[in-house]
């Protein structure tokens, strides 16, 4: 089990901020937009509700989540990371009709009782999270009734299946050594770690029920290499 805090975290996303958008567009062979679309399109978003996407990055799913609301929704892009917003809002200054507003902050530290979502979505964060069973906790608590969510990230597969042998082969052969040019290795030596620790599937399923979600669907992409996680509130 690796250590997580928040400072950790941040420093990792902060380090890595400049080649983030270069390295997913690589590693991903940019499959990664259409995995974060099908999943918009599985929560679908409507004009004039208020979603937050959660570890927002560089603004990816903001964007898209944008498109739907508009003109009367609201979009809050929240993350630890101030370099990966600097970058998100770099980006989104180049939109024309805009309803994101842009926020630092770790997600613990939203105040349940000061705002509630129509909508919530996060893309590889919820792995990243200190806790997984409370980070679901949160977004549980962030939501309205009857509120979506959605989590996108890394598959944990079965032990010594293909596919978990053909993600271990791909971070350690591909991902490590390209990233390890750039002086980045140790920070996406971490991938591989962090999927370790991360719960499978059936376990994401189980903790989302205990806590209190009345519909909960677990969906695997590219061959399981990826899942995502939707729950109603």
């Amino acid at each position: 089990m690796i250590y997580k805090n928040s400072k950790y975290i941040s420093n990792i996303f902060n380090k890595v901020s400049s080649k983030y958008d270069f390295f997913n567009n690589l590693f991903s062979l940019g499959l990664h937009f259409l995995w974060k679309r099908k999943l918009i399109g599985l929560l679908k978003p409507k004009i004039g509700e208020e979603w937050a996407d959660l570890c927002c990055g560089t603004g990816d799913m903001s964007f898209l989540l944008n498109e739907l609301v508009i003109p009367s929704g609201k979009v809050f892009g929240i993350d630890i990371s101030e370099e990966l917003l600097k970058i998100a809002k770099r980006k989104s200054n180049k939109l024309v009709n805009r309803v994101i507003n842009w926020e630092k902050k770790d997600i613990f530290d939203l105040d349940t009782k000061l705002k509630k979502y129509d909508g919530i979505c996060m893309s590889y964060g919820l792995r990243n999270l200190r806790n997984v069973d409370d980070g679901i906790q949160k977004v549980f608590l962030l939501l309205k009734d009857n509120g979506r969510a959605g989590f996108l990230d890394f598959n944990h597969s079965k032990e010594n299946s293909i596919s978990s042998i053909f993600q271990k082969l791909y971070l350690r052969f591909i991902v490590v050594p390209i990233s390890g040019l750039f002086n980045l290795k140790a920070e996406y030596s971490y991938i591989e770690k962090s999927i370790k620790d991360f719960p499978k599937g059936p376990q994401l399923i189980y903790i989302a029920k205990k806590i209190g979600f009345k519909k909960v669907k677990y969906i695997t992409l590219f061959g399981d290499q990826m899942g995502i996680l939707l729950l109603q509130k």
